[in-house]
């Protein structure tokens, strides 16, 4: 799920994922999400509008277009993702799994991986979208207004457990007790099937997502583990979302 940061001389990296329990779906229902999300992402930013198939180069890539997104192509894509032994039959359980990109290259360059359909409490199932990390597509899109639409796309699309845009450089220097399901970050989605978000101290802002759960955006600024009061208040939001039995109990 982490995105190892780059070195030191390169930004922090970011990315958003969304994640959800054992869900029994089929390919084409896990193609008609997909559908779903990309044209929904396609709305939040140009730079997410345009999607490719898996290829062995960027150049063929974009001889092969996935926008507009359509269901069978999409179907025929997680049906070859299904989990599986070499020359041996289809693990279905464990779901379809399939990745592909933005035609980006290098740090200007997003990617999604996608599980969908696993009914197995081996591997949760997840949307996750490295972000990119340098250029102006990277100054757009990593601030609240775009992050928070990503993760508005993803939860409405997928419905997740949780859905997170975090840095990595965070998740790596505080990591969560090995029994978490999930840790917060700079934007949080909470599903209203694990709990009421309580009331949380400025700058943290809170907003509905239809009827199905909460968007945490702890601040409007982009978040970094570079600045101690960001740091100081994610560690007590935390706190305040486990004391409401949101999160486990973190141990560092």
């Amino acid at each position: 799920m982490t995105v190892t940061p780059g070195p030191e001389n390169h930004p922090e990296t970011y990315y958003a994922g969304a994640y959800w329990g054992a869900r029994k779906e089929s390919p084409p229902d896990c193609a008609r999400r997909t559908a779903d999300f990309l044209n929904l992402l396609a709305e939040c930013d140009p730079f997410l509008s345009h999607w490719y198939k898996p290829a062995r180069s960027r150049k063929d890539a974009r001889k092969h277009p996935l926008m507009p997104p359509d269901v069978p192509t999409l179907t025929e894509m997680f049906r070859r993702g299904a989990s599986r032994e070499k020359g041996g039959p289809v693990f279905e359980e464990l779901g379809f799994s399939f990745w592909f990109g933005n035609g980006g290259s290098g740090a200007d360059s997003a990617d999604l991986r996608l599980t969908c359909g696993c009914y197995s409490n081996v591997a949760p199932n997840s949307c996750v979208m490295p972000l990119p990390r340098r250029g102006e597509n990277a100054d757009r899109i990593l601030t609240t207004p775009v992050l928070a639409a990503v993760l508005r796309s993803m939860t409405l699309a997928w419905e997740p457990d949780w859905a997170f845009a975090t840095s990595s450089a965070y998740e790596q220097q505080h990591r969560e007790p090995d029994s978490a399901p999930f840790s917060l970050g700079w934007i949080t989605y909470l599903s209203h099937r694990i709990g009421s978000v309580p009331p949380l101290p400025a700058p943290v802002h809170i907003e509905p997502v239809k009827d199905r759960g909460t968007l945490i955006v702890l601040t409007s600024e982009r978040f970094t583990v570079a600045n101690p009061e960001h740091i100081a208040l994610a560690r007590h939001v935390r706190d305040l979302l486990a004391r409401a039995g949101l999160m486990p109990t973190a141990t560092f």
